[in-house]
């Protein structure tokens, strides 16, 4: 597998609120995460920093994730333990009151990705049937839109785009959304913040993701046209590729 991880504050932002990462763990399988931090005064990126730090611990010490169930119940299982932490950091601490993050996670094996998502960070796919998102925002306007009340037309310019419904660490229980697909050669995962995925239109990430530049070319490129556009958030991405003939041994990150 080949894969790359960028950040950017954006253009507008003092501070760069996600956080995100590739990491491996005992048997050389792949966790790659995008957290998306808020609430306070610069408590969006403890939120989303302390989310990255515990998900990169727990995810070196795992082993043994060999099927689609394993990967689904190590999410299950860790997820709810990283919410907690982060809650109780935010009871503790008044300047962190209400922080929480985003995550979009992706347990990748040579057989099938594994896709978490809390909030509004995405994951893609591209392969052979097209350019598909695999996760479902969490936010009230998606809500709107998946009850008919308002068209998706609408919403891309709806005045509380932004309100999201599900965020780690804002509350002691935590809903996620859980789904496995193929991973086969030749796929192309992309995961994302709202940085980019508000500023950048499908059409443009398909023909930046297909164009012969390489992993960390495109990410310069996608993160350079969400600036250009605009730039008024962070931006944080993640792109990961099967490639014909990946030897699966961790170190091609």
């Amino acid at each position: 597998m080949k894969a790359v991880f960028k950040t950017d504050r954006g253009r507008i932002r003092q501070h760069n609120e996600d956080s995100g990462g590739i990491f491996i763990n005992r048997d050389g399988q792949h966790l790659c995460v995008v957290a998306d931090g808020m609430g306070g005064h610069r408590a969006g990126d403890v939120a989303s920093s302390m989310a990255i730090k515990h998900l990169e611990e727990m995810w070196k010490d795992s082993s043994g994730i060999e099927t689609a169930s394993h990967a689904e119940d190590w999410l299950r299982n860790s997820i709810p333990h990283i919410n907690q932490v982060v809650f109780q950091h935010s009871q503790q601490h008044a300047e962190c009151e209400g922080m929480g993050t985003t995550v979009v996670a992706a347990i990748v094996t040579p057989l099938f990705s594994t896709v978490l998502n809390i909030g509004d960070s995405r994951c893609y796919i591209l392969n052979d049937t097209g350019f598909q998102q695999l996760t479902e925002d969490h936010t009230l306007v998606n809500e709107l839109v998946r009850t008919g009340q308002i068209s998706r037309e609408d919403a891309e310019h709806h005045p509380r785009k932004n309100v999201i419904l599900r965020a780690l660490g804002t509350e002691q229980e935590i809903k996620m959304d859980i789904r496995t697909i193929m991973f086969e050669e030749g796929d192309v995962l992309l995961l994302c913040s709202d940085g980019l995925s508000n500023k950048v239109s499908t059409d443009e990430m398909v023909s930046i993701l297909k164009n012969t530049e390489n992993l960390e070319e495109k990410a310069t490129t996608l993160i350079n046209l969400a600036n250009n556009h605009g730039g008024e958030d962070n931006i944080t991405l993640v792109i990961l590729q099967f490639d014909v003939g990946d030897d699966w041994g961790g170190d091609s990150c």
